[in-house]
């Protein structure tokens, strides 16, 4: 326990699935923190339910494809903190599915600013702040998708998963020599709401549990716990790295 003790973090995706989990963790092992996500309502009740068991944390509703609200998160943290130690860049899309040659623009466009440039504009400020402080750790959520494993129907998540991790190794590289570390989650299917909304059917439920060696979906909490680690100092020499937490499903295809 407290292997946040005396940090300030900012997670966005805060509303629900992990970036919810994760905040109730990073509350409990001694981080204040500030909590972003489109959705207010569900904000404020994530920031009672922390200040309820003891923890601090304020929150900050808005989108993260518009660089103003990447600006105002980190903004708030200082304000309210006075400093900057960890990110989580959680928030994201599947976004519009379906053939490629039948992608609109717009769906292809929006899933990408939401998914990876939201992703960039929320580190170009993050590490910012970081570089004042000494150092820092910056964590997104990727995916296996992309990386490992191919499905048919998802070009513009895939293609912006991937991307996060060019952005991870990019800015590990460019940062590390000021003790900032960058790092990625590649989570399989987690038992979230985007997972029951896309497999909302017995077979597509018992086809997606079947593509894991372990022959489960990942509870959002045991994600939680991976980002934890990438935050703590207990991977202070990790940095650069595209962390696969998908319960085998890129040793798998049966």
């Amino acid at each position: 326990m407290n292997r946040l003790e005396g940090k300030v973090a900012l997670i966005t995706g805060a509303s629900a699935g992990i970036g919810h989990a994760t905040a109730k963790l990073f509350a409990a092992e001694g981080a204040r923190l500030v909590v972003g996500a489109r959705r207010a309502a569900e904000l404020d009740q994530l920031v009672a339910e922390i200040r309820a068991a003891g923890g601090q944390a304020v929150a900050l509703a808005g989108d993260v494809r518009s660089e103003d609200y990447a600006r105002a998160l980190v903004a708030l943290a200082v304000s309210t903190y006075g400093r900057l130690d960890v990110a989580f860049n959680n928030a994201g899309t599947l976004g519009e599915g379906g053939p490629s040659t039948g992608v609109s623009e717009a769906g292809w466009t929006d899933t990408l600013a939401i998914n990876l440039t939201g992703a960039f504009l929320g580190a170009k400020h993050q590490v910012a702040q970081m570089l004042e402080n000494g150092g820092g750790s910056v964590i997104f959520t990727s995916t296996f998708v992309g990386h490992s494993f191919a499905f048919p129907g998802v070009a513009a998540y895939a293609a912006s998963k991937a991307g996060l991790i060019g952005l991870t190794q990019a800015l590990a590289a460019e940062y590390g020599p000021q003790g900032v570390r960058v790092n990625a989650i590649l989570p399989g299917a987690v038992d979230t709401d985007m997972y029951r909304t896309m497999n909302d059917t017995k077979e597509s439920q018992s086809f997606i549990t079947n593509l894991h060696a372990l022959k489960r979906v990942a509870r959002p909490g045991e994600l939680a716990r991976s980002v934890l680690y990438l935050a703590s100092d207990d991977s202070s020499f990790v940095t650069g790295t595209a962390s696969l937490v998908d319960g085998g499903a890129s040793i798998t295809r049966t």
